[in-house]
């Protein structure tokens, strides 16, 4: 693959021709047709959520998401660590050495604390771009996460993503980015070789570049799971992680730590639209570092691993095994829902299906999953990564198989009924 190649756009469609919109990476439809729309599903899933908890306790919701979420505070922390003027003061050297130690870091490096790992990717595109094309070095087969091109529109340049299998190194020799951000482990937990992370590390900076990792994921799966180097011993100049994910209990939060007058910048950035971790949420996240258990990881791991093999054994070849759950890519589940239909005609695209597949299996069965919670922007394929008590709270691997299997029927005996998927999916009104 030539830069040329790499920096040419191309309209890809899914496998019912649907154009795919090339931020996000999947089709937009009649329902689910902006960020606006997707922020609608969000709120309405949280009402169904909270519509199950109020009737049947907190144990009626499981979530399967992957991000734990909690808010790990001491309860002395209320009136010293969270308090806004004076906590961040008293956990920032706690902090500092907490995320050092988590990402591999030295003492020399710097720490800061963002309100999403999103925030801290944005911030740092911002603040380091230089008016130069971002470069994204992602997995074989893989692609960034919204927030690689959605920062890189807000600062004016252009984000030019290649694959670790094509010819990575052309395009950032032809490009001359400021930055390159490499993603070692995406959110569908497609995930780069340490050796192969090393190689597009080491050009970059020999190119010029800075390198920053996205290691939202990776942090932790890399190390914990597939036995790799903490994320800064892999060469970086600053790395990203998120603190609710992968066996960290939250709070939802971006830690990064690099090179001090880079996290300055990024952090400066951040602050200046608002984006940084305010008192009790650095505070939170140090907690979560401090208490961090890598058998908690090894426990989802195995969990996940339980559903797939259920899972696989009703629906067959098309659920895709990850390091932490089944997958189901959103075209398939949309040809089963289509099959399971009789072929009927239906307006909706792959997203859609999904989106009201979500709906079904949180208001029936408790199973709360990226598609009703998910951000703007969140993949769309079914994901199934239980987090530490989900199992227990949905009976086991079984009843969660059991349960995606009779939500698909039940979608599909309405699936010509847009009026009826779209109240599904965002409640009452359009």
């Amino acid at each position: 693959m030539s830069a040329n190649q790499a920096t040419v756009p191309t309209v890809k469609t899914d496998r019912f021709g649907n154009p795919i919109d090339p931020m996000v990476g999947y089709a937009r439809g009649t329902i689910i047709d902006s960020s606006i729309a997707e922020g609608r599903r969000l709120r309405h899933g949280q009402a169904i959520a909270a519509q199950r908890v109020r009737a049947s306790g907190a144990d009626a919701v499981a979530v399967y998401t992957g991000n734990q979420r909690d808010l790990p505070l001491q309860v002395e922390d209320l009136a010293t660590y969270a308090e806004e003027w004076v906590g961040p003061g008293l956990f920032a050297d706690e902090l500092k050495e907490a995320a050092i130690r988590h990402l591999g870091g030295g003492p020399d490096d710097a720490v800061a604390a963002f309100n999403r790992t999103t925030a801290g990717i944005i911030a740092a595109i911002c603040a380091l771009a230089a008016d130069m094309p971002v470069v994204s070095v992602v997995p074989a087969g893989a692609r960034s996460h919204a927030s690689l091109p959605r920062g890189a529109k807000l600062a004016g340049v252009s984000c030019l993503e290649v694959g670790i299998d094509q010819d990575w190194r052309e395009v950032i020799r032809a490009n001359r980015p400021a930055l390159v951000i490499v993603t070692t482990v995406t959110s569908s937990l497609e995930r780069l070789e340490d050796n192969e992370s090393i190689s597009a590390v080491a050009f970059a900076q020999a190119e010029g570049s800075v390198v920053l990792l996205d290691e939202a994921y990776g942090a932790r799966l890399r190390t914990v799971l597939h036995g790799g180097m903490p994320s800064l011993h892999l060469g970086a100049d600053i790395s990203i992680t998120n603190c609710d994910k992968a066996g960290l209990a939250g709070p939802r939060a971006g830690i990064m730590v690099g090179r001090p007058h880079l996290v300055a910048a990024a952090s400066a950035k951040a602050s200046e639209v608002g984006a940084e971790a305010r008192a009790p949420i650095a505070a939170g996240a140090l907690r979560s570092l401090q208490s961090f258990n890598p058998q908690d990881l090894l426990t989802e791991s195995v969990s996940g691993q339980e559903i797939s093999d259920a899972l696989e054994a009703r629906l067959g070849a098309v659920v895709e095994r990850s390091d932490l759950g089944p997958m189901i890519h959103e075209d398939d589940v949309h040809a089963i829902v289509l099959q399971r239909a009789g072929n009927a005609s239906s307006t909706l695209v792959p997203a859609e299906t999904t989106s009201a597949l979500g709906a079904l299996l949180l208001r029936d069965y408790g199973i709360l999953t990226v598609n009703t919670h998910g951000q703007p922007g969140a993949r769309v394929s079914l994901r199934l990564k239980p987090t530490l008590d989900a199992l227990r709270r949905t009976g086991g691997p079984l009843k969660v198989a059991e349960a995606v299997d009779a939500a698909l029927d039940t979608l599909a005996a309405q699936f010509e009924d847009t009026d009826a998927i779209s109240t599904l999916i965002l409640g009452s009104s359009r």
